[in-house]
């Protein structure tokens, strides 16, 4: 995409550089739970800080809606940091002042202030038009790091040079989340599997009864026109549910009956997972594809009693000898819970920009990289 590299800034000995990263990693009462993403950026530091650069780092965490809040502070982040890049300042977390979600041109002015230059490696964070995204590329010259740079590379390589047959795997809540994501990949893809709770929408499209599961019922003519379009989707064949009233989902004692069903599930069950002949089915369609990008996780993995199709993908994933590609998000953290991280060819840090870039095939953050100063 013609994205400046960090070979193409100025030389950055004795300079000061404000390096973006995406540092939103998850943090339990004070401690860090995993920090992939620190360590993820450390390539980029390193060759900046090899190079004799003064480097101060900006992140988001959390969602603080604008105004400092202590249960989302960069306190154990810039710890954590300090063990493995020694010498790196943090700024407190950039959501902290409302002008970061604003794009405010004044709180680019602080951010700016003495730096003199800007490298983004905040992939997740590219699909904002946000002051410390889109901001600081036309005050300073301007690089991508590596992990932006190669987060690029590979999405854009899936949607330009994927070797076929091209598999892609959705899961997640809504179709309206994913729909332009959807009718893109159909453009690239040999088949289209569906899961989680978004295919329920498709199995109403069928006139199949849901019963308590999740529908959207505004997409269900959406659906219909996809399944009618004469690509190849696959939709679950059989259901895992709950019974009326039962608890599911993390911190709730698990309580009801679980069943398996075919497409049709009675009054009030609650679809969570699809059944082991879809998690079969779906399964045999990964082996053999040659590329196999998936998003979203076929149920509610979280509950041990809704998780045998998300690991049932997640293996079948792990095991698929073509370029596999886990596109962030739940499905990354399914992933790493079943200890098939190190068998995956490549997993994005961006759950939400990863979608954006398949379904526009550019993002804010890029956009602003390549219209950026120069040297």
């Amino acid at each position: 995409m013609d994205l400046p590299l960090l070979e193409d800034l100025p030389s950055p000995e004795g300079k000061s550089v404000l390096l973006r990263v995406d540092f939103n990693v998850p943090i339990t009462d004070g401690r860090i739970d995993d920090d992939l993403r620190i360590r993820a950026a450390l390539p980029t530091i390193e060759w900046l800080l090899e190079r004799g650069a003064r480097v101060t780092a900006c992140s988001h965490l959390g969602r603080p809606k604008g105004k400092p809040d202590e249960r989302f502070s960069m306190a154990p982040v810039r710890r954590r940091l300090a063990e493995l890049a020694p010498g790196v300042e943090l700024m407190e977390n950039l959501r902290f002042d409302p002008g970061e979600e604003a794009n405010d041109p004044a709180f680019v002015d602080r951010l700016v202030e003495g730096q003199d230059l800007y490298v983004d490696d905040a992939f997740g964070a590219a699909h904002r038009s946000h002051a410390s995204v889109v901001g600081p590329p036309a005050r300073l010259p301007c690089a991508a790091g590596r992990v932006l740079a190669r987060e690029v590379e590979v999405l854009d390589g899936l949607l330009h040079g994927a070797a076929h047959p091209f598999v892609a795997v959705l899961g997640g809540s809504k179709v309206s989340d994913k729909l332009g994501t959807i009718q893109t990949l159909l453009d690239h893809v040999d088949t289209l599997i569906v899961g989680g709770g978004m295919c329920f929408t498709f199995l109403a499209a069928q006139g199949h009864s849901v019963g308590g599961s999740l529908l959207e019922e505004h997409q269900i003519d959406n659906c219909r026109q996809l399944l009618a379009s004469g690509r190849r989707i696959l939709i679950p064949s059989d259901i895992t549910a709950l019974s009326p009233g039962g608890a599911f989902g993390p911190g709730k004692a698990p309580t009801g009956e679980v069943r398996a069903f075919g497409v049709d599930l009675p009054d009030g069950w609650l679809g969570l997972d699809i059944g082991p002949g879809s998690a079969a089915a779906f399964a045999d369609e990964i082996a053999g594809a040659r590329t196999v990008l998936w998003n979203g996780p076929m149920g509610v993995f979280e509950d041990s009693r809704f998780s045998a199709g998300t690991r049932a993908v997640a293996e079948a994933v792990a095991d698929c000898p073509g370029f596999t590609v886990i596109g962030g998000g739940d499905s990354a953290s399914a992933i790493a819970g079943f200890g098939l991280a190190d068998r995956i060819d490549f997993m994005s840090t961006g759950g939400g920009a990863s979608l954006e870039f398949i379904e526009q095939g550019d993002l804010p953050g890029l956009k602003a990289l390549r219209e950026g100063k120069r040297g």
